[in-house]
């Protein structure tokens, strides 16, 4: 079993998704997500290689980078050694290619 590792970066992403979901709908809808969402990052100590890798950068031949869907949300990782490292949490309605080229490279 491996050690769910949350960056900075994505704890940040969390943070404003669910502060974000509070003022738009309440925090019943906050709390909703979260039970949904952490749960299923929290699964990725198993078997972090059945998630996809991330096809923007799998085009490019980048492939050390996986991501977990939660609809409608992407959570892009990096497996490094003993640890998945939880890069960003993203909401996939939106144009991803550059924000995932710029976060997920620099990493």
């Amino acid at each position: 079993m491996k050690r769910v590792v949350w960056t900075s970066g994505a704890l940040a992403d969390y943070e404003a998704i669910l502060d974000f979901v509070t003022e738009r709908d309440g925090i019943e809808h906050a709390e909703r997500l979260h039970r949904k969402l952490h749960p299923a990052v929290g699964r990725l100590a198993t078997h972090p290689e059945r998630c996809r890798v991330v096809p923007e950068l799998r085009a490019v031949g980048v492939v050390t980078y996986r991501e977990l869907i939660v609809k409608p949300y992407r959570v892009p990782f990096r497996v490094r050694g003993d640890d998945v490292l939880v890069l960003a949490v993203l909401d996939a309605r939106r144009d991803l290619e550059e924000t995932l080229f710029a976060r997920l490279t620099q990493r």
